[in-house]
């Protein structure tokens, strides 16, 4: 079957439904719903019951480009950084030295056992140098696995944050394969110039996205998501355009955009993990399409010798010498070694040497899908048991509760207070967001003129107004007047 302007939203639609039904169930089995993802793709496939033709690296690329902003900003939206703060450090080396060591000692193993050269081998290892965040977000949070010691913060931060590093090695291994004539040291004024422009550029536009987002007054609450959207795809092309890490950028201004107060933020939140879902699903079921499994066969003995190389000697190793300086326990270090899971990723920028023409592109790209799919069969359906081994899980009594489920549990002893706004308070005219409101407490309810109204971001604060206040205990309140004695004047 070919894919016409006629057909293409059946089947997608088609497509689409099935994974979100196969996927919700996949977890029974222990099965993470990305290689079902991938599964129903590559059965879709022209070399499957489908029958759909789709051979388009291009395309290929350009989905996975977008797919990759959404996973990465909504990842970063996500992201608490009091949790990240304290492995920071450890989580920069990880996506960065870590990364390198990575590319470096898989690209040595291939070199040695195929017939690749040696750029082509540490073209190979560079495209699958970084662990993939669509898997570790997707598997880390579905599973709801609580681990102890900031585990699951540094894991996330290094997920997110190392793609730029791959990336750049991805294009410059690519440019030495097509190149001969460069040298690899021309290639390290780029590996600066896209992290420090991309780290310059994400900064910039956090500011600047966090301004609009407060001071635009759209007339309907729908179309913030939107515009955090449009916010997002200029942070991205722009960096990329003056020759940033567009990557680094994204996820740079998510972060900082998931730790500020913003108008309508739930609603903005609530779009991007929808939408981050959507992505997975359609990039994993694209990079499906794009597979022909015969192709992959003559390739499974060399990629289980590749892939067995990068899960228990090339991972191990770059988290070890990585952290050497770092006071951390040997089971951690153990357990950060398992959770390298390679998804799409790897395989998005398998595409770029397809683009390129090179002689092994076909080669590369079948390996690192094989490496891809082998990586979350074996790692990411062993997560909970290796926590459980290595002793990093925190026991099922002592996991935190969501949210949802934190405040449905302690609502009897939710501590509630009415405080009157007084005219000569400081934050009359003041919107809720332009509050700086006490983090522990939120303003469920305004009663205004003898009427209850359910306020957001924007909503302002008027004379006289009553706002019932919610907080987890009774010194949350304390802090609130405390807040709001220092905003009145005398």
């Amino acid at each position: 079957m070919n894919l016409t302007i006629e057909n293409i939203l059946l089947v997608g639609s088609i497509l689409l439904f099935v994974s979100i039904i196969v996927g919700k169930t996949s977890y029974r089995f222990g099965v993470p719903t990305l290689v079902l993802f991938l599964a129903i793709g590559m059965l879709a496939g022209s070399e499957g019951i489908g029958g759909i033709h789709f051979d388009d690296p291009k395309i290929a690329q350009f989905i996975g480009l977008v797919s990759l902003n959404f996973i990465l900003f909504s990842g970063g939206l996500d992201t608490n950084w009091n949790n990240v703060k304290p492995v920071l450090t450890e989580g920069l080396t990880l996506s960065t030295l870590g990364v390198l060591l990575t590319a470096l000692s898989l690209g040595t193993f291939v070199w040695l056992i195929t017939d690749l050269t040696i750029y082509e081998s540490m073209l190979l290892g560079s495209i699958v140098s970084s662990t993939d965040a669509a898997a570790v977000f997707s598997i880390l949070r579905s599973k709801s696995l609580a681990l102890k010691s900031n585990l699951r913060p540094l894991l996330e931060l290094e997920s997110g944050s190392n793609d730029p590093m791959a990336y750049v090695l991805t294009i410059a291994f690519l440019a030495l394969v097509v190149n001969q004539d460069l040298s690899i040291y021309e290639m390290i004024p780029l590996f600066l110039k896209q992290m420090v422009l991309g780290g310059a550029a994400g900064l910039l536009f956090s500011r600047l996205s966090r301004f609009f987002i407060n001071k635009i007054k759209l007339d309907f609450e729908g179309l913030y998501p939107v515009l955090v959207i449009a916010l997002m795809f200029i942070t991205f092309s722009a960096t990329d355009a003056i020759g940033g890490n567009g990557f680094l950028a994204i996820y740079i201004c998510a972060v900082y955009l998931g730790n500020q107060d913003l108008i309508h933020k739930k609603t903005i939140l609530k779009m991007f993990d929808g939408l981050a879902w959507l992505m997975q699903i359609v990039l994993f079921l694209t990079l499906g399409l794009q597979v022909f499994p015969s192709q992959i066969v003559p390739f499974i003995g060399v990629g289980l010798l590749i892939s067995g190389f990068l899960i228990l000697l090339a991972r191990p190793l770059s988290v070890f010498i990585s952290l050497v300086f770092f006071k951390m326990k040997l089971r951690r270090r153990l357990y950060i070694s398992w959770v390298g899971l390679r998804g799409a990723v790897p395989i998005v920028f398998a595409t770029y040497p397809l683009l390129a023409g090179i002689d092994r592109a076909d080669m590369i790209f079948n390996i690192v899908f094989f490496i891809s799919l082998t990586s979350v069969l074996i790692q990411g359906t062993t997560l909970t048991t290796v926590a459980k081994w290595l002793r990093v899980a925190m026991p099922e009594k002592a996991k935190p509760l969501t949210p949802t489920e934190a405040f449905l549990s302690e609502h009897p002893k939710t501590a509630m207070q009415e405080i009157a706004i007084k005219q000569n308070s400081t934050v009359v005219g003041k919107k809720i967001v332009e509050l700086g409101f006490p983090k522990n407490a939120i303003i469920a309810m305004i009663k205004r003129n003898d009427k209850y109204l359910i306020p957001n971001g924007s909503t302002t604060i008027e004379p006289n107004d009553t706002l019932v206040v919610l907080s987890d205990n009774k010194n949350g309140l304390k802090k609130v007047d405390e807040f709001l004695v220092g905003h009145t004047l005398t």
